[in-house]
């Protein structure tokens, strides 16, 4: 979660979600949600912590070291500290860079991947790494039918013809600041699409931008070969996103 002007923005998706993962995942978290939101506000408030992020933490306890931990506990977690935008301004205006990753995200048939679990994101730090390594920001992952997923941490679309496109999060995390862009743009009468694309796709796109807790709305000037130099929605959206953490 981010916390903005000491307002935590979506807290109650973000713990429902949490809740969520955690059943998906079979852990039982041993505290109501309401306990939760309340001691993750205390934990804002203790921490002197007025424009940052929230990570709470589920895991199972170290009682049993084996495959089956059925009777290990559940613990809990919350950390908070003052964090600023992802990358930097002046990376934003320029946009960042993206590379095709090696590593594909899986099928729902393969890994719970409607769920936000901590090791759905080895094959994306490894992809990061890589790209990194690499002189990229990031790096784009493809899907198991190799269709376009979303980047390392944060959903991807692309603007086409001054209409939105977003791969169809099926097998990937259908991200709160994902789901918050396109009702903004729905509600200011801009197009949406979420369906499959392949990278042929990005052929003709105008612009391409990362959307996350972590990144925000963040642009992206190129993906390999692929180029996108307009901002034009980028810049829109940017600026409905951040009325929208005003007027939260």
């Amino acid at each position: 979660l981010r916390i903005y002007d000491e307002k935590i923005f979506k807290l109650r998706e973000h713990i429902d979600r949490l809740y969520k993962s955690a059943s998906i995942l079979d852990l039982d978290i041993p505290f109501k949600p309401e306990t939760i939101s309340e001691i993750t506000k205390q934990i804002t408030i203790k921490q002197k912590v007025k424009n940052g992020y929230i990570r709470p933490v589920v895991w199972r306890g170290s009682e049993m070291m084996a495959i089956s931990a059925l009777k290990a506990t559940t613990n809990v977690a919350i950390a908070c500290w003052e964090w600023p935008s992802y990358f930097s301004p002046e990376k934003l205006l320029k946009g960042i860079k993206l590379t095709l990753s090696k590593w594909k995200r899986p099928s729902p048939e393969s890994a719970p991947t409607d769920s936000k679990a901590a090791g759905l994101y080895m094959i994306c730090s490894l992809s990061k790494h890589e790209a990194e390594k690499d002189g990229y920001d990031d790096a784009l992952m493809l899907d198991y039918r190799d269709y376009i997923a979303e980047a390392t941490g944060a959903n991807i679309f692309f603007v086409k013809n001054k209409k939105i496109f977003t791969p169809k999060a099926d097998c990937f995390l259908n991200g709160i600041t994902r789901q918050t862009v396109i009702e903004i743009a729905k509600k200011n009468k801009i197009e949406v699409f979420e369906d499959y694309y392949d990278l042929d796709f990005l052929k003709h796109c105008d612009e391409a931008f990362l959307t996350g807790t972590a990144v925000e709305i963040t642009p992206v000037s190129s993906i390999d070969k692929f180029k996108f130099e307009k901002r034009e929605m980028t810049k829109f959206l940017i600026d409905e996103f951040h009325k929208e953490i005003k007027n939260y």
